[in-house]
């Protein structure tokens, strides 16, 4: 979640991250995220080669997991987890996944009222749209479409179930 207090004005560089995405729009606290599982998904980090899986079938990432300048791809997760996204609540990822606060970074999270790891799942309600380009750097410029591997997910538990959430003491970012 991002905090309820929104960062001061930012400098020339945090402005142009603002811009791109990298940074929440100080004006709004949008971010960007790369929706995983929506309510009854069962999501688990990794199975044997290292893939995020949903309702047991292996995503294919390697088309929008962050490649950094040298070529190296960033890990699907360095955090294991095993996760049913509840009703009303979708559970996401950044694509950018070693610097990214996702859902995972609040797996571990007790919250009052809350059971562990609830805050994890984002609700369905504070979804503002979808994301439909990139737009910088220029080089990646690009329509952004719904990745193949997406289609192949069978439909998960209906009706959803409560939050169920196991990972351990490293699922925090």
């Amino acid at each position: 979640m991002v905090p309820a207090d929104p960062p001061a004005g930012r400098g020339p560089v945090g402005r142009a991250l603002e811009f791109v995405g990298v940074l929440p729009d100080t004006a709004t606290e949008h971010l960007i995220k790369r929706v995983v599982g929506v309510p009854g998904d069962h999501v688990v980090c990794c199975d044997r080669q290292g893939r995020i899986t949903v309702n047991e079938r292996a995503l294919d990432e390697t088309g929008y997991l962050y490649t950094d300048p040298t070529g190296t791809r960033t890990n699907p997760s360095d955090i294991s987890f095993d996760v049913v996204v509840p009703r009303e609540r979708i559970f996401v990822l950044g694509d950018n996944r070693t610097n990214s606060r996702d859902s995972r970074c609040h797996l571990d999270d007790r919250l009052p009222g809350t059971v562990r790891g609830e805050n994890a799942f984002v609700p369905e309600d504070l979804v503002v749209g979808r994301a439909i380009a990139v737009a910088w750097p220029m080089e990646s410029a690009q329509r952004l479409r719904t990745p193949e591997t997406f289609a192949a997910v069978p439909v998960g538990q209906t009706p959803a179930p409560q939050p169920v959430v196991r990972a351990g003491p490293e699922a925090s970012c």
